[in-house]
């Protein structure tokens, strides 16, 4: 379990990096899609909990990986908003692993450069 999987709640500094963002992005997401409700102190400050989190995730997978418009991406999670939450899943544990492959991948190549200077 990572640090971040500790924290209760995320700042939107946080949030953005997360997503490669910038954290007016999300705000105006905020304006547009009721289900990114992060909690804000009494100071304004946001605090994004996990949940807000994976609706960032949702609304970025259709508007940014999907390219849909913001009118598309309501749309989609007011036709079938869990089938749309399901698919975003998916592609974020997929890319993981896809991540994970291309890094083993080149652990692998390194380790064959090293044996190749061995020899």
């Amino acid at each position: 379990m990572t640090q971040s999987d500790k924290k209760l709640y995320h700042s939107i500094r946080e949030v953005a990096e997360i997503f490669d963002l910038q954290e007016s992005t999300l705000r105006f997401w905020e304006t547009k899609f009721h289900e990114i409700s992060p909690r804000k102190t009494p100071n304004g400050i946001r605090q994004y909990t996990k949940e807000d989190i994976e609706m960032v995730r949702v609304v970025y997978y259709l508007l940014k990986t999907r390219k849909l418009t913001i009118a598309g991406a309501r749309q989609r999670l007011d036709e079938n908003r869990e089938m749309v939450i399901n698919h975003a899943a998916i592609i974020a544990r997929l890319t993981n692993v896809k991540n994970k492959m291309l890094s083993l991948m080149k652990e692998v190549d390194q380790i064959e450069r090293v044996n190749a200077e061995v020899r």
